[in-house]
Order: C-alpha cells, then structure tokens, then sequence
C-alpha cells in the first residue's frame, strides 16, 4: 500500500467520522488491528521460510559434507623390506584380511658422480614368495630420491625411464614359472618439489611411454593441497600418502608419523583432485634415540620393545633407566631419552573421518595400509586391521 492511498482513505475517514463518529471510530480501530496482524503473519511467514531455507541449507551441506563412501574398496599393504620373506603367520593374515594387492618396493634410485644414476636396496623376490601370494595382484614399486633430478637432463632422464623399465621387466623374466607374477601397473615413490616437478614429471611420461602399463605415483598431502603450484603428475592415478606430515626432528611434541591437527590443516574442506585418488594410511613405527640430548639415529622398536629398561616422562618420551643392550646391536645408556611413535588404532580412525569428508573419492578405490610387517598383527588386533579399509565404505 503507498502513501497517497493511505492518505485518501484517511481523508476519508475523516469526512464519514463526522456524521458517524462511534461506528467509524469503531471500524477504523479494527482496521488498524487488522492492518497489524496482517503484517505480523506475513512477517512470520518470511521468517518461517529463511528459517525453513537456512535448516535445508544446512542439512544440505552437513549431508554432502559426510557422504562420501566407497562402494568397493580394494584391500592393499606395501612391503617396503630390503628382503622379501613373507612368514606362515603373515600369509595366514593377509588371506583371512582379504587382502587383494600388495606394492613391493623392488629398488630405490640415487645417484653419484662415479656410477651416475643407479640402483640400490634392490628387492628381488623369491619365486616361492611369488607363489605364496598367487591370490595377489602384486605392484613393483620404485623410490627416486628427489635430489637426482638436479643432476639430470633429460637425455639421461630418457636412459633412467629404459633402465627402470627393463631391471623390473628383468625380474619378471627371470622367473621360470611367469604366469606367478603379472603385473599391469608400476608405481613411482618420489618427494617431489616445486623446482624438481618439470623433470619428474617428464621421467613419469618415459616410464609410461616405454612400459605400456598403467603408471601411478605417491602424492603427498602438500602437493594434493596445492596443485596450482606444485602441478599435477602425468599418471593414470595417484596414492595420496596421509602421514609423515612433519619432519621427524621438527617437533618435539608432536607425532611425526600422524598427528591429527596436521592431517587438518590440509584436510580442512572438501576438495576434488583432477585424477583417480587411492589413499595410504601408516601402521608402522619409529623410534627417535637420543644421547645427552643429542640425536643418534631411528630404531625400530615400539612402546613394547622398550618397556623393560624405560620409564615414560611425557607422552611419546621415555627414559632408560638402565644401561641395556636391544637385539644384541644396539647399546643404551642409563639417562638416554627416546622419543616412541607409533599410531593407535583411534587415531587411525580419526584420520578416516577426516579423509571420507573432506576428500573425493571413486567408487571404487585402493586403500593401503604402510607397510606389512610381523608387528604390524602384534599391535593391530585382525578386526582392528580390517575396520581400516571397512571404515571407508561406512
């Protein structure tokens, strides 16, 4: 209603009040009234409907902030030992896991002015490993240490892509029985920066151009974050490694192999990655040894390893107590200090959470656990173990 309508009807009631002062004193009164609760019921009905926007809105975006599960997921470990030799117990866990592939690092690359680029750590497989894991889909996968690529060109980077081809292929042909071990994709371990990602990326295209075989590669949270920067790699799909977010000296209180506010700050809204994601989750340990405050190295020993010559302090530090010696090759001193990490199986499942909601996901998706190990079943009970690629699909 405008102001010159008011007006009239005003002027209006005005000339009628004089002849009819108690009936239009009356109808005007309601009038008003009327007027009143019309614009209160129409007030409220807006109201109503921003609240009503505002919860579906909300309901919305909480939905789409949790659904995201993976239809299948497809069982996996690394096997990152120098050896290969899967144990009775071992193999009877994977199979009652239903584990269905594993990522065997078969070498790793550096290089030096003498040899140039080479290979080290190699992990030939046994054939009668091979046959042990006939179920399995097996995954040669190769280290590059990121600092060859300040040494190399990209001729030479066209001789690492053959050479790295043919020592797996090599593998594969020297068994006598082939049918035990085929293979049809190779992955690429590497922790590329923003100054190496021109030549790694050009190694990616050579290994696929020589091997035929899908390709794929590790992808830490950084580069997941920042894809503007650190660019996209040439594979057919990327691992996205979710520890080892903090470098181990780094912090004093914090786990380096997993901390959860870490995990967040990269992991902090939903994101799409222009590739097919798997996704790696850390049931390994560390442990730092510490001589008169002073770095001496990593052990491999847990919590449990420890307990008898140890005193905790605070979390993740112990102190030893008394002067001991580990598996006959390593020597502590009473007054020693080691700092324990390793991820309980909460953790884990907290890590998932932040994954399944902030990370796109296909329905069908590999999700590996690093790495496996005959304390991998002592720490982890199978049901544990198992909740970690379950989780996914919840």
């Amino acid at each position: 209603m405008n102001p010159n309508s008011d007006t009239i009807l005003g002027l209006g009631f005005f000339v009628f009040s004089q002849k009819n002062g108690f009936i239009v004193d009356f109808v005007f009164r309601n009038y008003i009234i009327l007027v009143r609760f019309y614009t209160l019921i129409k007030s409220l009905f807006l109201m109503k409907k921003i609240v009503l926007f505002v919860f579906v809105s909300a309901l919305f975006l909480s939905c789409s902030k949790k659904e995201n599960k993976v239809e299948n997921v497809e069982r996996a470990f690394y096997y990152w030992k120098s050896n290969t030799s899967f144990d009775d117990v071992s193999i009877e866990k994977i199979n009652k896991l239903q584990v269905q592939k594993i990522y065997v690092k078969f070498f790793e690359v550096d290089y030096n002015e003498t040899m140039g680029n080479f290979p080290y750590e190699k992990n030939r497989p046994r054939e009668y490993e091979f046959r042990r894991l006939d179920s399995l889909a097996i995954v040669p996968t190769i280290f590059i240490k990121n600092e060859i690529f300040q040494y190399n060109t990209e001729k030479s980077l066209d001789k690492l892509a053959d050479n790295i081809v043919f020592l797996i292929d090599k593998y594969h042909k020297d068994y006598s029985d082939k049918n035990i071990f085929e293979y049809s994709e190779i992955q690429i371990d590497c922790d590329w920066t923003k100054s190496t990602k021109e030549k790694y990326f050009y190694l990616l295209k050579k290994i696929k151009e020589l091997s035929n075989k899908e390709i794929s590669c590790t992808l830490r949270l950084y580069p997941y974050k920042y894809p503007d920067i650190m660019g996209v790699p040439p594979v057919d799909k990327a691992m996205l490694m979710c520890y080892n977010l903090i470098k181990p000296l780094s912090s004093k209180d914090k786990n380096s192999i997993l901390d959860i506010s870490e995990l967040e700050s990269y992991l902090n809204e939903r994101r799409s990655y222009p590739m097919h994601l798997d996704v790696v989750l850390p049931v390994f340990y560390w442990t730092q040894w510490y001589e008169n405050n002073r770095f001496s190295g990593l052990v491999n020993l847990n919590s449990s390893d420890i307990a008898g010559f140890t005193k905790p302090v605070k979390p993740l530090w112990y102190e030893v107590t008394k002067d001991s010696t580990y598996q006959y090759d390593t020597f502590f001193k009473k007054g020693d200090q080691i700092k324990c990490e390793e991820v309980s199986a909460e953790t884990i499942s907290k890590a998932i959470s932040i994954i399944k909601k902030n990370v796109e996901l296909d329905a069908n998706t590999t999700i590996s656990l690093f790495h496996l190990d005959d304390s991998t079943f002592k720490k982890y009970s199978n049901e544990e173990i198992s909740s970690f690629y379950s989780s996914f699909s919840k």
